[in-house]
């Protein structure tokens, strides 16, 4: 789409964004203990200034949370989700 000069995107919503890889598509995200209870309410408490990595749904839904990048990717696998990482 053009209007002038100037080229415009067609826009998404942010439900379909959001829905965008479910299913399909998960994203591992390092993140900090102090993290955690924001994410993992459920969670035992963590010493703090520990780096872990949290496995997402595409929708943002938090899955697991590791210590280890390669376990997260193999939970990932393991529930046929294609692992990818974000920063």
């Amino acid at each position: 789409m053009t209007e002038g000069n100037v080229a415009l995107e067609p826009r998404v919503s942010l439900e379909t964004l959001a829905s965008l890889g479910e299913g399909h598509i998960a994203y591992v995200k390092q993140i900090r203990s102090e993290d955690v209870p924001g994410l993992f309410p459920e969670a035992p408490e963590i010493a703090p200034g520990l780096k872990l990595f949290a496995l997402h749904a595409a929708d943002g839904t938090p899955i697991m949370l590791t210590d280890s990048r390669e376990a997260a990717i193999a939970n990932a696998w393991s529930n046929e989700l294609q692992a990818v990482s974000v920063h």
